[in-house]
């Protein structure tokens, strides 16, 4: 008989490692696959081959990154079911999900799939009837099996099929993690993150700061939306100037790095040479029209925001030159003075 294979959809908490091992540990070769966002994991696409050698050798997993970008940013313009409490589609994302699973069914030459879920744990998504929702909306009905509360759900075909003995799994319910510790024990797994929410779209101030961008906070439609916006969207400081212009600033010289590497072509990476301060920048400002702004005024707010959130000079904020990176080439404004608090405080997103 041929040995079967399962693709499971992998959090990297507890739950999936343990719907993991109990599968394996009937003699199904089992490929994890770690869905990522720009709202939960994305950074992982950066090292991946290191994430898939210490899931290996953690828990002797074979995982693999599925970048589910593209389609959950369109996912977010109108989710099907809803939204949870704050901007977080949790039943359409679970679906999105499996779907992707199930359609590279074929290419692992896998026959089912598994999840970590635990029936009743999570009051909007795992609840009995939202669980055959998702089967059904995702196209994965009896081909879904959930370990860790597959008894105390319906038979689904690798349990008929005889691949996976039905007795060897487990009918956890609730929102009690005291049998999942428990078992981990038993099967030796000792070092797992603690439960904790990993997706900031179920933070209030991400959140809303997410659900204002799909508003039409900046001057930017929908259909323009990249994945990079969403990553600059969570980082430093924010500010909408006159005429809907997006600007971020770098807080530290971590947040700096990373504004330079998403910058894009049509935008505008400020900073001081002579000083330490904030990297900016100022996005599409090559591609959108002036609305308010002029390109003058546009490079007098960003250069002054730039400027005010730079080092001081002893105990002021002096005016200072600041570069201008664009698609044209660099230029120095010089002498740009900072902006008053009281100016751009109601510019702050």
């Amino acid at each position: 008989m041929t040995k079967k294979k399962a693709l499971a959809l992998f959090s990297g908490g507890l739950d999936s490692i343990l719907a993991c091992k109990i599968i394996h540990a009937q003699g199904i070769e089992v490929r994890a696959l770690k869905f990522v966002t720009p709202f939960f994991d994305h950074q992982l696409l950066e090292k991946h081959d290191a994430y898939r050698d210490e899931i290996m050798h953690k828990y002797g997993l074979a995982v693999e990154l599925v970048d589910l970008s593209e389609g959950y940013i369109d996912l977010l313009r109108n989710p099907a079911h809803g939204f949870g409490k704050n901007f977080n589609p949790c039943i359409d994302c679970k679906i999105l999900m499996l779907t992707r699973a199930r359609q590279l069914l074929d290419q692992y030459q896998a026959s089912f799939l598994i999840t970590g879920e635990v029936l009743g744990q999570r009051p909007m998504s795992q609840r009995r009837d939202t669980l055959r929702l998702i089967e059904r909306d995702s196209g994965c009905e009896d081909i879904l099996l959930r370990p860790l509360c597959a008894r105390r759900l319906k038979l689904t075909l690798p349990e008929r099929a005889g691949w996976v003995d039905r007795d060897r799994l487990y009918g956890f319910t609730g929102r009690g993690r005291r049998p999942q510790i428990d078992l981990a024990a038993h099967l030796g797994i000792t070092d797992f993150p603690a439960p904790a929410g990993g997706c900031v779209l179920t933070d209030p101030n991400l959140a809303t700061r997410i659900e204002r961008f799909y508003a039409g906070l900046f001057a930017i439609e929908r259909e323009q939306f990249q994945v990079a916006d969403f990553r600059l969207l969570l980082l430093g400081r924010q500010f909408r100037l006159p005429g809907g212009h997006w600007l971020i600033l770098g807080r530290n010289e971590k947040e700096n790095e990373q504004l330079r590497s998403l910058a894009g072509p049509d935008d505008w990476l400020l900073h001081m040479e002579t000083r330490p301060g904030p990297a900016a920048v100022l996005r599409r400002a090559e591609t959108l029209p002036a609305a308010t702004s002029t390109e003058d005024e546009l490079c007098s707010l960003a250069g002054g925001l730039v400027v005010r959130f730079g080092k001081k000079i002893g105990n002021n904020r002096l005016a200072g030159d600041v570069l201008l990176e664009r698609a044209g080439g660099r230029q120095v404004l010089r002498s740009v003075v900072p902006l008053a608090d009281a100016v751009f405080q109601p510019w702050i997103v």
